[in-house]
């Protein structure tokens, strides 16, 4: 089973809910304000895919930090089915913090890691993804602003 997991590769001990509570009343004390960015993106190796999901913590006028969840499945798949398992992990993710966001008033959006523009082979998913996102009541995300999928999680991935 994956665990939450700092930047740098430690385990995050409890849920994520309870160290962005912790982290968000110490940047509220310190002045700051902060968002939610929650992208996915995957890779494919041989008959197994990697996918890293990330929560990205935006701190507004200083930056930001993350947490990164790796999973794994056996493949292979069709790019389609790909990119909509991406979006299942973000929004599973999202809902792992749904109390949190609601609790505090913070903003939190998804990040799709595929592109509007239909020349390129993700398009293919882009309508399914931008309703499965909004239809569960988050705010959706895509290339070339989804940096959360299309950046941070794409460097754990591999």
């Amino acid at each position: 089973m994956s665990v939450w997991r700092n930047y740098y590769g430690k385990e995050v001990g409890v849920s994520l809910a309870q160290v962005l509570i912790s982290d968000y009343h110490r940047l509220q004390k310190e002045g700051y304000e902060i968002r939610l960015c929650i992208g996915t993106d995957s890779h494919v190796q041989g008959h197994m895919i990697n996918f890293a999901t990330v929560v990205v913590v935006i701190v507004k006028g200083n930056g930001g930090f993350m947490y990164v969840k790796k999973h794994r499945q056996r493949g292979p798949v069709s790019l389609r089915e790909r990119m909509l398992s991406e979006i299942a992990y973000s929004i599973e993710a999202a809902g792992e913090l749904e109390d949190f966001v609601r609790t505090y008033g913070i903003s939190l959006e998804i990040h799709a890691d595929i592109n509007q523009n239909p020349r390129f082979p993700s398009h293919a998913s882009f309508h399914d993804a931008q309703g499965y996102i909004l239809g569960m009541g988050y705010r959706f995300v895509c290339k070339p602003d989804a940096f959360a999928s299309s950046k941070c999680a794409d460097r754990f991935c591999h």
